[in-house]
């Protein structure tokens, strides 16, 4: 029996050296998110300063048509700068779940792009103005040679990378394939550790979890001294958020800490967490991803 502390304290290394790595895996990518952001949003800027701007400034095009030709491009830009900023700062999740309330911007951008191109190419037709403005600006050093057709879908092409970039990363982290990830219409919102309060005398249980916009995902570590999946996570419940009701059982006033409320048809979860801002977002973030998949789920 001497020997089992000893055990127990290379066990606690073990566990905390996995965490390390998953902490490191998320700055990896939160490192690869930032360095493709950055060369995304230098190319939204060309379409930002030197047309859409200018073109407000010169009158050159009506406002109706320079709505139907750029739609939301402005806001789209916003929301990416505003995502850069969090990635600098590590703030990996923040920074996708505020992104991820931006996402109805694109769907407007993406109904719309194809009436966009339609009056791009008549406007280059009967506008000679435009059309000399459109190919003095593409010559500038810049574009090195693009074209503002070109450059138009980069907000759906860049939303459909990071997305994938994200469940790719996640469903790389679950043991197996028994849990398919990646689906049509998924969207990575958040992830995190939090205790998970049973519904007997039992003592609480730490569980990574991972939202997305239909489904909430609980996992347990896989054994820290397994040879093939140390640093992985075993699926333990698929839960679909349109059948979710959220609560927080407490957690409203300033102490410390809070607790959730996840009621599903045959399961209530109780999540805890000592950190009263994690409880507060992740509250957030289920309510709004909830109520955004009823919505969805009720239409069909």
């Amino acid at each position: 029996m001497s020997g089992s502390p000893l055990l127990l304290m290379a066990g606690a290394d073990v566990v905390e050296e996995q965490r390390a790595r998953w902490e490191r895996k998320r700055s990896r990518t939160a490192k690869e998110l930032l360095e493709t952001e950055h060369k995304y949003l230098k190319q939204l800027d060309l379409v930002i300063t030197f047309f859409v701007t200018i073109l407000k400034a010169k009158g050159t095009l009506k406002p109706a048509v320079m709505e139907t030709i750029f739609g939301p491009l402005e806001s789209i830009y916003s929301a990416s700068q505003v995502l850069s900023l969090h990635l600098e700062r590590g703030n990996l999740g923040l920074g996708l779940e505020n992104f991820c309330q931006k996402l109805e911007l694109y769907g407007h951008y993406a109904e719309n792009l194809e009436q966009a191109n339609k009056t791009l190419k008549e406007q280059l037709r009967k506008n000679k103005s435009f059309r000399r403005f459109k190919k003095l600006q593409e010559t500038r050093p810049q574009f090195q040679g693009k074209k503002l057709e070109d450059l138009l879908p980069l907000p759906l092409q860049r939303l459909q990378q990071e997305n994938s970039l994200q469940l790719l990363r996640v469903q790389k982290l679950l043991k197996g394939r028994k849990t398919q990830l990646l689906t049509a219409g998924r969207w990575y919102i958040r992830e995190g550790w939090l205790l998970v309060v049973p519904s007997k005398g039992k003592e609480l249980k730490r569980r990574m979890f991972f939202l997305f916009s239909d489904i909430f995902v609980a996992t347990k570590p896989c054994h820290p001294l397994h040879l093939l999946n140390s640093n992985k996570f075993a699926c333990t419940a698929v839960y679909p958020l349109h059948q979710c009701e959220v609560d927080k059982v407490f957690g409203h006033t300033q102490s410390q800490g809070g607790l959730l409320s996840l009621s599903f048809p045959h399961k209530t979860l109780l999540l805890m967490s000592s950190d009263q801002q994690d409880v507060n977002d992740w509250y957030q973030s289920l309510k709004a991803a909830v109520s955004a998949e009823k919505n969805i789920f009720q239409a069909l």
